[in-house]
């Protein structure tokens, strides 16, 4: 049985990839990564924040004296804010890439093509194999327009792609209104995959204390869906890798997501539950699924089940969604009856 999938240009020994977390914050968790079963590993992301800081930080310690930059450097926030600097950062590609054995993919969270443009470069030259950007851009201006989030997006990943030699990927967010034109403007623009989705921070309340809550939550199999349905419509349809995310708890997740068509699948918040080595829990799961289903390879599977493949494409489509609604209907009828 062969397990061996390429994503970004890298020869996999199988699709499931420990995907940006804090598990990778360190040498220490990276190796645990590798030994738990992960394919490849994507680092922590380095925030253009902390670019931004890095840079005011050393134009203060070099201007000291300059009252109104002075002022203007507290709006950043305290070194201790961040665990790990850029500096930081880079050494950790450089140790990783010297200790493990597995590829290990750099990862940017920015918002502004001039964060991202010198650190993609050093990222490469610290030794890593892939750059994963993570656009994560809340569109609060009321003024800001559809077309002009999407320009952002193909500006960042341009420049960066004219910067780097490294493959590319892009992790996208679901809430574009047409996510598949998006995915060819990208591919234009330079990417080499596309990983889908990611899950934009979404502030809670706290009633007890009146303050907007920071919290962030682990996800869930109920979540696999969205990319699940995204996967499958573009799988074959644009010249780009497909990686998967959100919502993989289990092998079935991971067998779901390469039928529709993923080249890699990517995991979190499983291997925060359950530690590291639940990777290899997730390729003997999709084993054992494929040697009870008769699939001889990953190669095999992907895409089998995607929009381009099934023998009814409209179950990816609004035709599919009337369908569900009226079978509910028809069900809960029949059940008032017994």
């Amino acid at each position: 049985m062969e397990l061996k999938t390429r994503y970004l240009g890298l020869e996999l020994e199988h699709p499931v990839v420990a995907s940006a977390s804090p598990l990778s914050q360190k040498l220490e968790g990276i190796r645990a990564l590798e030994d738990g079963g992960a394919s490849a590993v994507v680092l922590f992301s380095l925030f253009e924040e902390q670019i931004r800081h890095e840079a005011a930080a050393y134009e203060h310690l070099t201007r000291v004296g300059t009252e109104s930059f002075g002022e203007a450097l507290s709006y950043f926030p305290e070194v201790d804010d961040y665990q790990v600097g850029p500096q930081e950062y880079l050494e950790l590609i450089r140790r990783a890439r010297e200790a493990v054995s597995i590829p290990v993919i750099g990862s940017l969270n920015g918002v502004t093509p001039s964060g991202w443009i010198e650190y993609a470069g050093l990222i490469e030259e610290a030794g890593a194999s892939a750059l994963e950007l993570n656009i994560f851009h809340i569109p609060a201006d009321l003024d800001e327009s559809g077309r002009d989030v999407e320009a952002r997006y193909e500006e960042i990943v341009h420049r960066v792609k004219t910067t780097v030699s490294i493959p590319l990927a892009v992790k996208l967010g679901p809430y574009f209104s047409a996510t598949g034109d998006m995915a060819r403007r990208l591919t234009a623009a330079g990417a080499d995959a596309l990983v889908l989705f990611n899950r934009f921070y979404q502030p809670d309340f706290d009633l007890d204390n009146l303050a907007v809550s920071p919290d962030l939550e682990l996800s869930s199999a109920s979540e696999i869906r969205l990319p699940l349905l995204w996967i499958g419509v573009l799988k074959g349809r644009i010249s780009v890798d497909l990686a998967a995310t959100t919502g993989v708890e289990r092998g079935r997740e991971v067998m779901k997501y390469l039928l529709a068509g993923a080249d890699a699948v990517m995991t979190t918040s499983s291997l925060l539950r359950h530690g590291p080595e639940h990777a290899r829990t997730l390729v003997r799961e999709l084993v054992e699924w494929m040697e009870q289903t008769g699939y001889e390879s990953v190669e095999q599977m992907k895409g089998a089940m995607s929009q381009e493949r099934v023998a009814d494409p409209t179950a990816f489509e609004r035709a599919n969604y009337v369908r569900a609604l009226q079978e509910y209907r028809n069900a809960r009828t029949e059940a008032g009856h017994m």
